[in-house]
């Protein structure tokens, strides 16, 4: 069966108390907002092309920040939206793996 999207991406946008590790502490809703925004300004964004997505906890937290692209599985860490950003054009558009920011 196919997936209504060609790829599905959620951000860890999840936010602990005070002092404890989690994504949110990077700027990860940002992060996500900016993806979104993106994919919709490439019109890029609907049935059968990309959803941006928040979640929350991933498990990841200590490699934080991080996303997942479905229907793949690939899990990503990055640092600023310029990491976003080559995520989006190489994964998501040309259907690359970023190697360099890919998560074992």
């Amino acid at each position: 069966m196919a997936s209504y999207f060609k790829y599905h991406v959620f951000f860890c946008c999840n936010q602990r108390p005070k002092g404890e590790t989690c994504c949110n502490n990077h700027a990860a809703t940002e992060a996500q907002t900016y993806a979104k925004d993106r994919i919709a300004a490439l019109n890029l964004k609907g049935k059968g092309m990309v959803r941006i997505n928040k979640a929350g906890c991933l498990d990841r937290c200590d490699d934080g920040p991080v996303l997942v692209v479905y229907p793949e599985g690939t899990w990503y860490t990055y640092v600023d939206t310029e990491d976003v950003e080559e995520i989006i054009q190489e994964h998501l558009i040309n259907g690359r793996i970023v190697e360099r920011l890919v998560l074992t």
